[in-house]
């Protein structure tokens, strides 16, 4: 087909586990999903009635676009970074529709067609597809397991200082990692792209969930103005609503160059002018409701994920990766089969569904995904399930 771009020419073949999944659920078979990542299909208690009454304030009627955003909703969202005490106003903020499009705004604006961006493996695997529908090429640096995942900074280095290399993707903490990034490895970040004339786009969606609190951990890349530093954040994860549709970017960085950033930041929104009034409107409302949600989503993963780690106790031969937050955990199975294989067969002999390591780059077999935030009775079930398998055919 001559008339369409090779952008978008991904292979239309489901994979055997996709395939699997089709084929039980049009037979009607229950299957446990521990790859749940929705908190509003699983059983998470919501203010509905509050939420509601916020999106239908009559001031979402009006249409009064902003490129950047609602003033007000900018406003809100500045708050929240001048609360941990960073320096972020109303007018370093632009409002998206999610994380994904503010991935794409940042790659229009940092790199020509060609050009490439750095981003951490194992992690998100939606990193490809972004950077090629953005004609960009994604190069990785690795994230070593051996040392929970702390960053490769001497790879990073090297990558970094090849040509045509725009920017540094990090996630904080990982997804499905669930590691936070040192003070020490920040700084390196921030040393590595100011070295390099780089920009940092950090994805920091899941770092109001970690599982305990530590003093040495940074609370946002938010404000740094060694280089030129993008966070992104939003409602789907801060407030666990996805539905609403809306994401932000928080620019910082030297003072001449971020004041342009944001002009051709700004003019990248103004085409697109993708956020709705109804969620702006309400956004103030939204995130003042954030705490309580945030607390019964924390609640859930911490329980699911404690009784995880005791049933994987040695001698169990499964083992739970140590992580520090985020809605998911890594299980270390024993090699005697792909991971594909290992989940091909949980679902066709115990109707449990999980995640192969390699969908998260995983460098090697042994690696099983799962989410957190399943309801406790079934998560106990399907995750006892998976390891009783293993336990039998290992």
């Amino acid at each position: 087909m001559p008339l369409l771009s090779s952008r978008t020419d991904w292979s239309p073949v489901p994979n055997a586990l996709s395939l699997m999944v089709e084929r039980h659920r049009a037979s009607g078979r229950t299957i446990l999903d521990l790859t749940a990542s929705n908190p509003t299909a699983c059983g998470i208690e919501y203010p509905d009635a509050a939420i509601l009454a916020a999106l239908a304030r009559p001031a979402a009627l009006r249409y009064e676009p902003h490129p950047r955003g609602d003033a007000v909703a900018r406003g809100a969202v500045s708050q929240i970074y001048r609360d941990s005490g960073v320096g972020i106003t109303a007018d370093q903020i632009v409002l998206t529709a999610s994380t994904s499009e503010a991935y794409s705004h940042l790659f229009r604006l940092l790199a020509e067609p060609g050009e490439a961006v750095l981003a951490p493996v194992p992690s998100y695997p939606l990193f490809e597809m972004l950077a090629r529908i953005n004609d960009l090429e994604l190069r990785p640096y690795r994230l070593s397991a051996g040392s929970g995942f702390a960053i490769e900074l001497e790879e990073l280095e090297q990558a970094a200082a090849m040509p045509g290399v725009r920017a540094i993707l990090l996630v904080d903490p990982g997804n499905p990692t669930g590691t936070f990034v040192s003070a020490a490895d920040r700084g390196a970040l921030l040393a590595i792209a100011s070295r390099h004339g780089l920009a940092l786009i950090c994805d920091e969606v899941f770092s109001d969930y970690a599982w305990a609190p530590r003093a040495d951990r940074p609370a946002t890349l938010a404000g740094e103005s060694a280089a030129l530093v993008f966070v992104l954040n939003g409602l789907s994860k801060m407030a666990g609503l996805p539905q609403l549709k809306l994401g932000w970017i928080a620019a910082s960085g030297p003072a001449g160059m971020l004041t342009e950033a944001l002009r051709r930041l700004e003019l990248i929104a103004d085409i697109y002018l993708s956020v709705g009034s109804p969620v702006q409107q309400a956004l103030p409302e939204l995130l003042g409701m954030r705490a309580g949600i945030q607390r019964r989503i924390l609640e859930r993963v911490r329980a699911n994920r404690a009784w995880l780690e005791s049933a994987c106790a040695p001698p169990h031969p499964c083992h739970c990766l140590p992580a520090e937050g985020g809605w998911c955990s890594i299980i270390q199975v024993p090699r005697t089969r792909t991971d594909e294989q290992w989940c091909l067969e949980l679902l066709e002999r115990d109707g449990v569904l999980v995640h192969p390591g390699y969908f998260f780059d995983f460098p090697a077999d042994g690696c099983l995904v799962v989410s957190l935030l399943a309801p406790e009775a079934d998560f106990r079930r399907g995750a006892q399930l998976l390891l009783d398998r293993i336990r039998r055919e290992a």
